[in-house]
C-alpha cells in the first residue's frame, strides 16, 4: 500500500471542483457565468444593513458561540415551524455550521464509519462525493434519468444491502431541478424506516419550489430520529459569500455532528449570524416574490434555450435548468461547455461531471437562471449563434 495519507488516496480523481475551472473561464474570457449557482445582486438591503449593523455593534466580530448564536438558533427554530409545522429545540436541535457544504461534510463525517454505503441521487452535487469520500464510505448512485428525472424506486430498493448506512437525498434537487412528490418522499421513508437507514436531507433550496411543493423528509412517519436535515441563508437571501447554513435534528444526532464541526470550522460568519436571523423573521411577501422572482427568470432562460435549439428539461425548482445538445448535433457535454465561452462568450457546466455513470448525463449541461434578465437575455442572444 503506498504511504501517501489515507485522505489523500481516498479524494484521488476528485481534483479542482469544476465550478471553480468554470468560473475562472468565465474571467479568462469575459464570458457570461450561468454555470455556478450565485445571484449577480445582492439580497435585501434590510439584511445588509442588519450585517453592517453587527459588525459596528461589536456583534459577532469575536468568536460566536460553538453551536451559533443563539438568535441565530432560535430563528431557524422559528422558520420551521413557520413553513413546515416542524417543531425543533434551539438549544438542543439546532446547529448553525459554515454554510451547507460544512454542514454536508460535518454530518457525513460524524455518522458514517469507512465502508459504510451511502445511496445518493445520481447526478450528485460535487461536494456529495468529496464528503463521502472523506469519511471513507462508498457511494452506491441512484441515477435519475432524462427527461423528468423521478428516482426509481424499485432500483432504490434493490440497492439497499446490510451495508446500506445512510441515505442522502436533495429535493430540489441539483442539478436537475426534480423536486420529489409527496407520495415519492413518503415511500423513500418508509424504506428508510424498514431498513433502520440514517438520512441526510440537503433542503437548500427549500424556498425555490415552482411546481410541486416541498416535503422536508423529517416531517414523515418515522423519520424524526434518524433524519438530519440542512440548509442555508445563501439560495434563500442571495448573500452566498456569507456562508451561514444550519443543521436541524433530533438531539443525539446534532451533539455527533456538532463533535465533528468543532474540528473543521469551529465557528464562522458571527455579524452575518445576526443578520440572518433577522433575514429568517422577513413577512411571507419576501419568500413569495424569490420564488416568483426566480419563476420568471427560470421561464425566460428556458424559453432562450430551446429557440436557440437546446432540448430543455423543464425545472420544477432550484437555480438551474438542465438541457440537452444532442439536438445541437454534440455529442459530449465536457467538450461543449470548454469551448462554448470562446465560442459565444456563455458558461454552462456539463452534467456529467456530477456522475458515476458518465454516459447517463454525456450529453446534458446545466444553465443557471439566477441572474439578472438583461444578463440572461443577453446570453440567450449569444448562444443563438451556435446555430446561426
Amino acid at each position: 500500500m503506498s504511504d501517501r495519507p489515507l485522505l489523500n488516496r481516498r479524494l484521488d480523481g476528485l481534483g479542482t471542483t469544476i465550478f471553480a475551472r468554470m468560473t475562472a473561464l468565465a474571467a479568462e474570457t469575459g464570458a457570461i457565468n450561468l454555470g455556478q449557482g450565485f445571484p449577480d445582486t445582492d439580497g435585501p438591503e434590510a439584511v445588509r444593513e442588519a450585517a453592517v449593523r453587527a459588525l459596528r455593534s461589536g456583534h459577532g466580530n469575536q468568536y460566536p458561540p460553538g453551536p451559533g448564536i443563539p438568535e441565530l438558533r432560535q430563528a431557524v427554530a422559528e422558520h420551521q415551524s413557520r413553513f413546515h409545522g416542524l417543531h425543533w429545540d434551539p438549544d438542543s436541535e439546532v446547529l448553525v455550521t459554515a454554510g451547507a457544504t460544512e454542514a454536508l461534510a460535518a454530518a457525513l463525517l460524524a455518522l458514517l464509519e469507512p465502508g459504510d454505503e451511502v445511496i445518493a441521487f445520481e447526478p450528485y452535487y460535487d461536494s456529495y462525493t468529496a464528503g463521502i469520500a472523506m469519511a471513507g464510505a462508498v457511494r452506491v448512485p441512484l441515477t435519475l434519468r432524462a427527461p423528468d428525472f423521478r428516482p426509481d424506486l424499485d432500483a432504490l430498493r434493490a440497492k439497499v444491502t446490510d451495508r446500506t448506512r445512510m441515505l442522502l437525498l436533495n429535493s430540489p434537487h441539483n442539478p436537475t431541478g426534480m423536486v420529489l412528490s409527496r407520495a415519492e418522499a413518503e415511500a423513500i421513508a418508509e424504506l428508510a424506516v424498514e431498513r433502520d437507514l440514517l438520512v441526510v436531507t440537503d433542503e437548500v433550496y427549500e424556498h425555490l419550489v415552482f411546481d410541486g411543493e416541498h416535503v422536508p423528509f423529517v416531517s414523515l412517519p418515522g423519520m424524526r430520529d434518524r433524519t438530519v436535515s440542512i440548509s442555508s441563508a445563501g439560495k434563500t437571501f442571495s448573500f452566498t459569500g456569507w456562508k451561514v447554513g444550519w443543521v436541524t435534528a433530533a438531539p443525539h444526532l446534532i451533539a455527533a455532528v456538532r463533535t465533528t464541526k468543532q474540528f473543521l470550522t469551529y465557528v464562522s460568519a458571527g455579524p452575518f449570524q445576526y443578520a440572518v436571523a433577522e433575514a429568517l423573521r422577513l413577512p411571507d411577501a419576501y419568500f413569495t416574490g424569490l420564488r416568483e422572482e426566480l419563476r420568471a427568470k427560470r421561464d425566460l432562460l428556458s424559453a432562450g434555450l430551446h429557440d436557440a435549439g437546446f432540448t430543455v428539461h423543464p425545472s420544477a425548482g432550484t437555480y438551474f435548468v438542465t438541457t440537452d445538445i444532442a439536438a445541437l448535433g454534440e455529442k459530449d457535454g465536457v467538450a461543449f461547455c470548454l469551448a462554448l465561452p470562446e465560442r459565444c462568450g456563455v458558461v454552462a457546466v456539463p452534467n456529467a461531471v456530477f456522475h458515476d455513470d458518465e454516459a447517463a448525463g454525456r450529453t446534458q449541461v446545466r444553465f443557471a437562471f439566477c441572474k439578472r434578465p438583461e444578463v440572461l437575455s443577453e446570453a440567450v442572444e449569444r448562444l443563438r449563434r451556435l446555430t446561426d
